[in-house]
């Protein structure tokens, strides 16, 4: 099993719902108000005056064999408008409960 992390802008949250819903994602957790900056373009998003955009956050654990797959469509999201920013980050679950 693999866990993924999908850092995203918020403006992109039905696509990443509609994604986990049309991948058969049942099980994810999305945290609101993420502030950062993106490793491309290194603009900030912070929710501030100067910096107003803000991200979430979702992490999901799939089996192996979806992981091409989700990273695949996150690349598709990207691609529509990479200014907005969209990034996902893998590693392995070892154990859960």
């Amino acid at each position: 099993m693999k866990a993924v992390m999908i850092i995203y802008n918020q403006a992109h949250t039905e696509k990443v719902e509609f994604l986990f819903d049309r991948m058969g994602i049942k099980g994810y957790t999305i945290w609101e108000n993420i502030f950062g900056r993106g490793s491309n373009t290194g603009v900030p998003h912070l929710g501030t005056h100067t910096w107003p955009e803000i991200n979430k956050c979702a992490l999901t654990v799939v089996d192996d064999g979806l992981v091409d797959n989700l990273l695949e469509n996150v690349k598709r999201i990207d691609a529509v408008n990479e200014e907005v920013g969209i990034r996902a980050f893998v590693w392995d679950v070892l154990k859960t409960v």
